[in-house]
This record gives C-alpha cells, sequence and structure tokens, in this order.
C-alpha cells in the first residue's frame, strides 16, 4: 500500500487493533496508516468481555497517537460474569481510555438475546456516567429499542458516538437529538448506499466523524479486503464528496469533532 501523495492529518475514530488479523503485522499496520496521515486511532475492545480490553488498552498504553475505548460488544453480552464489571472500572481509570465502549444492541445475529444486550446496554450507560466518559454505540436492527434505552438512562447527559452510522434520517435524527455524534465508515463509499449518502449530507458539519471499524468493512476500491486505519482517507474524500466540501476542510473538521467527542488533547 502507497501513501498517497499529498498527506492530510486524519483521526481514524474506531478500529479493532487488537484483532488477529493484524496479528502478523500490527506495527506496519500502525506504521502505514501515520505514513497515509492518519496520526491517531482509539481502538476499540470488542472481543469477548475482557482479553480485546485489555489489548486495547496495552497498545494505547505503548502509543502516544492511540487511544482505547473499552466495554463489551452487545455480542459478547452472554459472556460478562461477575468479574467483568469490576475490571472494566479499573480499565475506564486508565489515562488512555477514553470511552465506553463499543456498547449497544445488535438484533441482526443475535448471539446474545436481546433481553440480555438490553440489560447491559442500560448498565454501560449508567457506568459510564460514573466514569465520565463517552459512549460508543453498536446498532444494528434495534434502534426502536436503543433510542428507547437511551432516553430513558438519559444517555444524553452523557454523550457520544453512534458507530459506523447506518440507520435512516429519521433514526440519524433521533441520534443527534440525544447529542451524538454520527461516525461513518467505509459502508458509505458502497455502490448501494445512496440513502447514507443523504445522510451524511445533512448530518452537521459539528457532528461528522470518520472511521474504518478495521479490519471490517473496508472501503471502495478495497472492498472485500482487509480493512486498515491507512484506508479512513476514502471514507473522508467521500464525505467530501458528498457534502461539497474539501479534504482538508473534511480532515480539520473530523479531527475537531473526534477530539470533542473523545476530549482528546489537540495536537
Amino acid at each position: 500500500m502507497q501513501p498517497p501523495a499529498t498527506v492530510v492529518p486524519l483521526v481514524d475514530s474506531h478500529c479493532h487493533l487488537d484483532q488477529d488479523a493484524f496479528d502478523g503485522d500490527r506495527d506496519a499496520v500502525i506504521a502505514r496508516a501515520r505514513a497515509a496521515g492518519v496520526e491517531r486511532m482509539i481502538t476499540i475492545g470488542a472481543g469477548g468481555p475482557l482479553a480485546s480490553n485489555h489489548a486495547a488498552v496495552a497498545l494505547a498504553a505503548r502509543d502516544r497517537g492511540i487511544f482505547a475505548a473499552v466495554a463489551v460488544h452487545p455480542h459478547d453480552t452472554s459472556e460478562i460474569t461477575g468479574e467483568t464489571y469490576p475490571e472494566l472500572r479499573r480499565l475506564w481509570a486508565h489515562p488512555k481510555v477514553v470511552a465506553v465502549g463499543e456498547t449497544g444492541l445488535d438484533y441482526y445475529y443475535r448471539h446474545s438475546t436481546p433481553e440480555t444486550q438490553r440489560e447491559h446496554l442500560r448498565r454501560f450507560v449508567r457506568e459510564a456516567g460514573r466514569a465520565g466518559l463517552p459512549l460508543v454505540i453498536h446498532c444494528r436492527d434495534a434502534y426502536d429499542d436503543l433510542l428507547t434505552i437511551l432516553r430513558e438512562e438519559d444517555a444524553a447527559a452523557i454523550g457520544g458516538v453512534m458507530h459506523c452510522f447506518s440507520g435512516s434520517a429519521a433514526e440519524a435524527e433521533a441520534c443527534l437529538a440525544l447529542g451524538f455524534a454520527l461516525s461513518f465508515s467505509g459502508i458509505v463509499t458502497f455502490k448501494n448506499a445512496g440513502a447514507l449518502r443523504d445522510v451524511v449530507r445533512t448530518t452537521p458539519a459539528d457532528r461528522l466523524l470518520v472511521e474504518t471499524d478495521a479490519p471490517f468493512l473496508a472501503p471502495v476500491p478495497h472492498r472485500g479486503k482487509r480493512n486498515e486505519p491507512a484506508l479512513v482517507r476514502h471514507v473522508a474524500e467521500e464525505v467530501a464528496r458528498v457534502t461539497g466540501r474539501s479534504l482538508e476542510e473534511i480532515a480539520a473538521l473530523t479531527t475537531a469533532n473526534t477530539e470533542r467527542a473523545f476530549r482528546l488533547p489537540s495536537t
């Protein structure tokens, strides 16, 4: 992968650097991101209840440009034990942990029951409030229940990011009304994502973030291959095209928005 001819500073607001897909070349992946202008990355604990979170924090601790979010993915909430939350609280206190996430609801695969997912989403919202950290929310085929819980738990007072947003215009409006930012992934580059591009077009400029969700959802022209943070530029380029802004403008505003959403230090 060749770095772009002109480097524009970007932040990948959501990736999974601990994933097995990167075990053979993790340091090279991070180096390629930097060469492509991706100066900072937020790596998300999302595997089993604790192993992925420990790995995410370890990566963040060793690299000044990497930060971590810590929680349990809705798929894995059935694996939560009595030891999980005490250990997560310890990790949330780490200075490089900037969010509680990813948490949320996923009714597509239902690896954990909807009831279990809803129970732990409520708990994670409350834990985020106690920890003083924003939320990173995952949602698939569950927006009605998600929005109900976020409203009932006063998540608007906590704030955060709707990661890999791919919902409808009405769902976007509801998330924005709760004060959440919308983070867009490589999905916006897909041929059949016209409705999502319309959402990008109408999202307030101060609520736009970009992400890779690497190693998943590689953007066009790399669709179907392993994704990595260096490719977030393709997402930013598509957001720029859709919104009629320059890449430099999108890079600057999404960087500022990510800094604000996660309270990152400015570079």
